[in-house]
């Protein structure tokens, strides 16, 4: 009998061992999932670039500001001519690189009577840090931006509007939960939570295994940025009387609307500080006009399919990456390339701060 005992007493030890060594893994290879598709460094492509000189009358003026953990954050304050009627912050995605990729953004609305405030995130451009962390960072560093530009001293004493893409459109959400001081809101393309944006990955990638890595990669972040990591866009809304409008395109394949716009439409559908605008081909990049960048693409694999080596190739990596470079360089139609927003949406973007911002 007392065999008997011992025996279950080792076997109830070995499933424990086991069942810990198994969440153990899997909660290790939740965050190696998470950080091979997040915490990286990005930077700009340089030959894609876009720069003040492309935009006739544009200025700015460089700032460096300290985030959470004393990191140094590099802004732009944009702006043209006088008369601005309040700042945009405005809060990038991710993947390309800091702001640059939004330098037309910024044109656009300084153009239209606003300055423009925009940053680069914890481990893009010309800020510090070597890797984004995760996708809380973002609204980190959008409540020390919106902070910076209210207190610095820096900045005319103007109402506050924000603007995001994707993860920036996530952020721009979130962060109303800590200034709810802020007029208006555009969020392009966005998601409500950062564990939803985890899961629209990661299904690409494990299908529905993702639903086994969920619950520790919320408490990876939750552990890594505390009240940050939980708090969602949806949170953001019931924290705040700003005036709110979403975009979005049903045929986005990077954050599909179920995880941002549909989410927002089916509790503020009937409130009227919410505009909802879904779009049917826009794609991810649902602001961006015309056909120029498929039409360079479309070039850019002719002349690729002429090279007389094979670019994939581990030993021609260095080679291809030079080509390819020179190659943009040399065609690319920089007029084209900077004047690629769709103006009527843009239109319909001004006229939103212009009613709301005061």
């Amino acid at each position: 009998m007392k065999k008997i005992k011992f025996r279950k007493k080792i076997f109830v030890i070995v499933i424990c061992i086991v069942a810990v060594l198994l969440i153990a893994c899997d909660w290790g290879l939740s965050v190696m999932v998470y950080d091979e598709n997040f915490n990286r460094r990005f930077e700009s492509y340089e030959p894609l670039m876009l720069y003040v000189d492309d935009f006739e009358g544009l200025q700015r003026t460089r700032y460096e500001f300290a985030s959470d953990k004393g990191q140094k954050l590099t802004g732009y304050l944009y702006g043209v001519g006088e008369g601005q009627r309040g700042i945009i912050v405005l809060a990038h995605g991710l993947g390309g690189g800091g702001h640059n990729s939004y330098m037309d953004c910024a044109d656009y609305f300084a153009r239209h009577g606003y300055f423009v405030f925009a940053y680069d995130v914890t481990g893009n451009d010309e800020s510090e840090g070597e890797g984004v962390g995760g996708l809380p960072q973002g609204v980190i560093d959008l409540d020390y931006a919106i902070t910076f530009v209210e207190e610095s001293g820096n900045f005319p004493n103007l109402p506050i509007a924000l603007f995001g893409h994707s993860w920036g459109g996530y952020s721009v959400c979130s962060v109303l939960t800590y200034h709810p001081e802020v007029k208006a809101v555009i969020a392009c393309s966005g998601f409500n939570s950062s564990s939803g944006m985890f899961e629209a990955e990661g299904k690409k990638q494990a299908g529905d295994g993702i639903y086994l890595m969920l619950p520790f990669v919320k408490l990876h972040e939750r552990i890594k940025y505390g009240d940050y990591a939980s708090n969602t866009a949806m949170d953001g809304f019931s924290e705040s009387d700003a005036s709110v409008m979403i975009v979005h395109s049903s045929d986005d394949d990077v954050v599909p609307a179920e995880y941002g716009y549909d989410i927002y439409y089916e509790k503020y559908k009937e409130d009227d500080r919410f505009h909802f605008m879904l779009l049917e081909d826009g794609g991810h990049n649902c602001f961006n006009a015309g056909i120029y960048k498929d039409e360079f693409n479309a070039e850019f694999d002719r002349w690729r399919e002429t090279l007389d080596y094979d670019y994939n190739a581990v030993e021609n990596r260095e080679r291809f990456a030079q080509e390819k470079a020179d190659y943009i360089r040399a065609n690319l139609d920089r007029n084209k390339w900077c004047n690629r927003l769709n103006s009527g949406l843009f239109e319909d973007f001004v006229v939103f701060y212009d009613k709301n911002i005061n």
